[in-house]
């Protein structure tokens, strides 16, 4: 996930999900826009903003390829608010909580790194039981909402 978009290019950064930031109303200027990224070779310009090492959550190659499979399914609620009304707000914690969520991991054992924090992973968590309750619509493209 990355934010702002640097230019109309999406394609060429493996864009496959756009979603508002802050307000909806705001969308249609770029810098009110994030990117939700899937790209062989990409890279995580704050990789070294890393708390701690990589957890390694499974090692069954089917597993990781439906998290890459899913990226593109990733709802774009808007990004800093609370749009479940749950007191936690859609962010990149949101996006990659949602993912190993829908992917069938174990998201109730995953946590954050010893005196980390993952502030809207509990949003992403909710939106994917949401998603998955057969009664409940589910949330897909651009102006995707709960």
């Amino acid at each position: 996930m990355a934010w702002p978009i640097p230019d109309s290019d999406g394609a060429y950064r493996g864009v496959v999900v756009e979603g508002p930031v802050g307000s909806h109303r705001m969308e249609r200027f770029r810098p009110f826009r994030y990117e939700v990224r899937r790209w062989r070779d990409g890279v995580i310009p704050d990789i070294l903003e890393a708390v701690a090492s990589p957890q390694r959550l499974s090692s069954d190659p089917d597993r990781a390829r439906s998290v890459l499979d899913l990226v593109g399914s990733v709802p774009a609620l808007v990004w800093g608010r609370d749009e479940l009304g749950v007191g936690d707000m859609w962010n990149s914690n949101s996006v990659v909580s949602w993912l190993l969520a829908r992917s069938g991991l174990p998201i109730e054992e995953i946590q954050p790194p010893v005196g980390g924090r993952a502030p809207g992973w509990e949003v992403g968590i909710l939106t994917a039981r949401h998603q998955t309750d057969s009664r409940l619509p589910v949330v897909h493209g651009r102006h995707a909402s709960l």
